[in-house]
């Protein structure tokens, strides 16, 4: 890899607002503030809307959609005729 080209890529924490939740990660985001970590050091802080914490896909509260009767539906509008 060439020199000098590269972000930074130092630790950051993810702050998710929804759920309360953060994490400390690598990454070449900057964050718009700072936080103090468990370990008592200082980290950027990068604040996301959603997390896995937060997201319905992850927490067991996304909603299953009929997906059987949209297909039966299309087959039924543009379905090869007879």
């Amino acid at each position: 890899m060439k020199p000098g080209i590269h972000p930074a890529y130092d630790p950051v924490v993810f702050r998710d607002k929804a759920a309360g939740f953060a994490f400390l990660t690598r990454s070449t985001a900057t964050g718009n503030g700072t936080a103090e970590w468990e370990d008592g050091r200082t980290y950027p802080v990068v604040d996301v809307e959603i997390s896995s914490r937060s997201h319905p896909f992850y927490t067991g509260t996304a909603r299953v959609l009929d997906t059987a009767g949209r297909v039966e539906r299309f087959q039924r509008r543009y379905g090869s005729k007879p």
